[in-house]
């Protein structure tokens, strides 16, 4: 039997509710399930994040891997099939596959060798660069879920976000980021985006110094790439660089980038506001950045 961290039980209840409680309750026996049918033994403490359990083991043959539960969600549905159009390069090798349950094997990373550990901001984020642009070279699978349908969904629900925000700036400012969705809403890409490439999601592994893990993939534009490394260890004053470096490094149109990313800001508010919150500080300061355009005034 296997003890489920804390942490995951706590997040699935504060996040998925009942469909959380499930599965966690359901871990134990997959796990125990999943290690005979893969013929892995375990070798270490189990590690989580919100959504997924986490469990090092050992291969048949005595080689490290990572058995890997996922909560089931629309985010996880493309997991394995970005994984292996990637086949290990920039992103971690995927083992086995099961569909029914979304159990992944995968190949032992570093956990100690984060990229948020990485002191050098910059070099963090040239190395996130690097990172997606060999990612976003890939064409989507078919059937994954697309940046088009995400865009459109979310203009919907703006007006009734913006409705709820008190601030008059912070409203404009949502409402801008929705018009530059708008801008750009008719022609979302076909790339095989990572979604969730903030540093702690870049580790270390033996046969490469940097892969990136836990992909929530997209089919779309790569300008939708660049939120995560615009926030992450925050700096108001690094925003634009940080903009530039990753737009040179993918190679990617800078308006069009930024009005990507000024979708996800949208994004994150319309979070926010439908929880009742006041859209965050952060994506609301990256947007004021990245406000240069016409249409974008002070």
């Amino acid at each position: 039997m296997i003890d489920i961290p804390g942490g995951l039980v706590t997040a699935q209840e504060k996040y998925n509710g009942a469909a959380g409680r499930a599965f966690v309750a359901a871990l134990p026996a997959r796990t125990a399930e999943f290690l005979a049918r893969w013929e892995l033994r375990r070798d270490g403490e189990p590690a989580h994040g919100v959504s997924a359990l986490v469990l090092p083991v050992l291969r048949a043959d005595g080689t490290p891997a990572a058995l890997k539960f996922p909560f089931p969600d629309e985010e996880s549905a493309g997991e394995a099939d970005a994984l292996r159009a990637w086949a290990g390069a920039g992103a971690v090798l995927l083992l086995d596959h099961d569909p029914e349950t979304r159990a992944l094997l995968l190949e032992r990373l570093d956990p100690a060798r984060t990229l948020a550990r990485e002191p050098d901001s910059r070099a963090a984020v040239r190395i996130t660069g690097r990172l997606l642009a060999g990612l976003t070279a890939h064409r989507a699978p078919a059937g994954l879920r697309g940046l088009g349908a995400l865009a459109r969904a979310m203009l919907e629900r703006t007006p009734r976000a913006l409705e709820s925000i008190a601030d008059p700036r912070v409203r404009r400012l949502v409402a801008d980021c929705a018009a530059a969705v708008r801008e750009v809403a008719d022609e979302p890409g076909d790339r095989l985006l990572h979604w969730d490439l903030h540093f702690g999601n870049v580790l270390g592994g033996d046969r490469a110094r940097w892969l990136a893990i836990d992909p929530k993939p997209l089919a779309g534009d790569p300008g939708f790439e660049l939120f995560p490394a615009l926030g992450d260890r925050f700096e108001a004053g690094e925003v634009v660089w940080r903009f530039d470096a990753l737009t040179a490094l993918l190679g990617l149109d800078r308006e069009r980038a930024r009005a990507w990313t000024l979708g996800r800001v949208l994004q994150n508010c319309l979070w926010d506001a439908e929880d009742g919150r006041r859209p965050a500080d952060v994506p609301l300061e990256i947007a004021r950045r990245l406000r240069w355009n016409q249409w974008l005034t002070p």
